[in-house]
């Protein structure tokens, strides 16, 4: 579901003398439907850069990227709108969303894109934030207005509310109680049983011997 042929990405400091970093440097991995596998590597050695590669925030500067079918780095933008709404899901660290739209609207909206009924789509919403453990006074509020706690949990519950084939999580676990920390494996762990392709930054030793089926160091994906 997901297969990266020999991808590099550079940065250039426009700022900085045009200095060239190069971040990422023939990059080669492939997650299978039902696999779960973890990036790894010390901060800085492009975790986070080849998932936004692989999502199509970043433009790779060579090579191929294949989800689901969709060559991701010479994709329309069209397409990569298509791939998004119906194919490939992404759990970031970082709620963005509209201001004063009702939370139950926000872990709904990917189910109503895809044009799920309002019904079904507030009920799996609804599911998954008592799950998530987010009081139900607080469902017909802004998630904007919440601690930080809240707003990762709520960008969880709207993650996992479409059944994506292919899922990218960064660091889905990061400063969540013990409680929630196992709801959110839990979760994983179904997607993975309904075999969604997940990729993912986890930090939490522990939740990769858990989730996670293999392990890839992308420190290798550097210019020797």
């Amino acid at each position: 579901m997901i297969h990266v042929e020999n991808v590099s990405k550079t940065f250039t400091l426009h700022n900085q003398n045009s200095a060239v970093i190069e971040v990422v440097s023939r990059a080669n991995l492939a997650v299978q439907s039902g696999e779960c596998v973890a990036l790894t590597g010390v901060s800085g050695s492009g975790k986070s850069t080849l998932m936004r590669m692989i999502y199509g925030n970043y433009l790779a500067a060579s090579g191929q990227i294949t989800v689901g079918g969709v060559d991701v780095v010479h994709a329309s933008p069209r397409e990569i709108i298509a791939l998004r709404r119906h194919t490939l899901g992404y759990v970031s660290q970082f709620l963005r969303v509209v201001p004063r739209v009702s939370t139950l609207d926000v872990v709904a909206e990917p189910l109503l894109r895809v044009g799920t009924p309002e019904t079904q789509a507030h009920e799996r919403a609804s599911d998954l934030l008592a799950r998530l453990r987010i009081p139900e006074a607080l469902w017909q509020l802004s998630p904007l207005t919440f601690s930080g706690g809240e707003q990762q949990r709520v960008n969880i519950a709207r993650g996992f509310a479409h059944h994506f084939p292919v899922l990218l999580v960064d660091e889905p676990t990061a400063s969540l109680d013990g409680t929630n920390r196992d709801t959110v494996l839990a979760l994983i762990e179904e997607a993975k049983a309904r075999g969604a392709a997940i990729l993912g930054i986890f930090h939490d030793a522990a939740a990769r011997e858990r989730v996670c089926d293999r392990e890839i160091d992308v420190s290798g994906f550097k210019a020797p």
